[in-house]
């Protein structure tokens, strides 16, 4: 466990670091928008289509591993589902707190993967951004226009057709294009591509910590519990036990594991805004599980890799 806890370490005081520039303002608030922006559309694509790229994608055993993953989400979605008639509280907030179980911050997970498992580690994390991300979006998008307060015209064809634009999705179908036609890391495009890949991360997991905010997580409650031992404790244990029954093993169940072990996505508290969730609840359910997956991420590493 401590040598993993020794290899993340430094991507959560990079995270700790961005929420001391922000709140010491050693930047103007006006810089993480468009940090933010440039991150997703640009820097963390370029990541993703690098590693593919250059990947052997035909050592890995890819579609157990998705099985697993995506077993795991909907073992979790199940939990939920059923817990809702227990649960005492509103529409929006069981919204929130669904999404708080369910989403996963890519940054984290990329981060963690390479500093622990290198090029592989990074090849799988990708794999699983393209299968987990397109359905954990749709299904928080149903919760919320089923219990949130209203939609603001956020429909699921609207979400379907921006699963499609999406940059990461886009740039994981590029790299492995790249890869299985043969032409892999392109000259002059290829080097250019990756100098741009190494800026996603550290820019990302600034941006992380800048959006921490403590205030909602001093006034977590049993949303915030419900919500963060799910993400962070069940839906890991569910995807490991899931994976090892059919034959997951090795890097590709360890792998499958950490995705799905990652905390709740900063961008959850822009579908709460949207689509009539409790904000301020989702905000904390970020900031709570994104400081206790220093501590959780390498404990179920340890039990399960």
């Amino acid at each position: 466990m401590l040598p993993v806890f020794g290899a993340l370490a430094p991507i959560f005081l990079l995270i700790l670091f961005g929420h001391a520039i922000r709140r010491q303002e050693i930047v103007p608030d006006s810089f993480w928008a468009p940090a933010d922006r440039l991150t997703y559309f640009l820097f963390f694509p370029c990541l993703i289509i690098d590693e593919l790229a250059k990947a052997s994608l035909g050592d890995l055993a890819v579609w157990p591993m998705s099985a697993a993953m995506i077993g795991g989400v909907a073992a979790a979605t199940v939990i939920m589902l059923a817990a809702r008639r227990f649960l005492t509280m509103d529409g929006p907030a069981y919204a929130s707190v669904f999404q708080g179980s369910m989403r996963v911050n890519t940054y984290v997970g990329l981060a963690g993967a390479k500093a622990l498992y290198a090029t592989p580690g990074v090849t799988l994390a990708a794999v699983g951004i393209a299968v987990v991300i397109p359905l954990v979006n749709i299904l928080c998008v149903v919760i919320h226009a089923r219990f949130g307060r209203d939609a603001k015209g956020v429909s699921l064809g609207s979400v379907l057709g921006g699963l499609i634009r999406n940059p990461i999705i886009l740039a994981a179908a590029a790299g492995t294009w790249l890869n299985l036609s043969g032409v892999g890391k392109p000259p002059v495009a290829g080097p250019f591509i990756e100098i741009l890949g190494r800026a996603a991360l550290p820019i990302g997991l600034l941006s992380v910590g800048a959006g921490l905010d403590l205030a909602a997580a001093r006034a977590a409650g049993m949303g915030v519990a419900i919500a963060t031992v799910t993400k962070l404790v069940l839906m890991p244990g569910i995807t490991a036990l899931l994976g090892m029954l059919i034959g997951v093993q090795g890097l590709t169940l360890t792998i499958a594991v950490l995705f799905n072990a990652l905390p709740c996505s900063a961008s959850a508290y822009a579908l709460a805004r949207q689509m009539g969730g409790d904000h301020t609840l989702i905000a904390g359910i970020i900031t709570v599980q994104t400081l206790l997956a220093a501590l959780t991420i390498p404990l179920v590493l340890a039990l399960y890799r």
